[in-house]
C-alpha cells in the first residue's frame, strides 16, 4: 500500500500549540506517523494512501493554529 508524506508549516508557540495539533493527528484515522516540533514550528506526517492532503490541512486548522505552508509528498500545496 502507498503512503503520502506532508509537511506543514504551523505558528506555534508554546507546548500547548504543538500539544493540541499532535492530539488532533492521533485521532486522525490513517496517519501511520507524525513529528511536531515547537523548534521548527513545523508537522511532519506519514499517513495511508487514502488519507488526503486536504482532510489533514483542515484538521490541524481546527485546532486555531495558523498553517503557513504545506507540502504533500514534497511538492508545494495552497493553504
Amino acid at each position: 500500500m502507498a503512503e503520502h508524506t506532508y509537511k506543514f508549516n504551523v505558528t506555534m508557540t508554546c507546548g500547548g500549540c504543538s500539544g493540541a495539533v499532535e492530539r488532533v493527528l492521533k485521532k486522525l484515522d490513517g496517519v501511520k506517523s507524525y513529528d511536531v516540533s515547537l523548534d521548527t514550528q513545523t508537522a511532519f506526517i506519514t499517513t495511508e494512501d487514502g488519507l488526503d492532503y486536504t482532510t489533514v490541512l483542515e484538521k490541524i486548522k481546527k485546532t486555531g493554529k495558523k498553517v503557513n505552508s504545506g507540502e504533500a509528498d514534497g511538492q508545494a500545496q495552497a493553504v
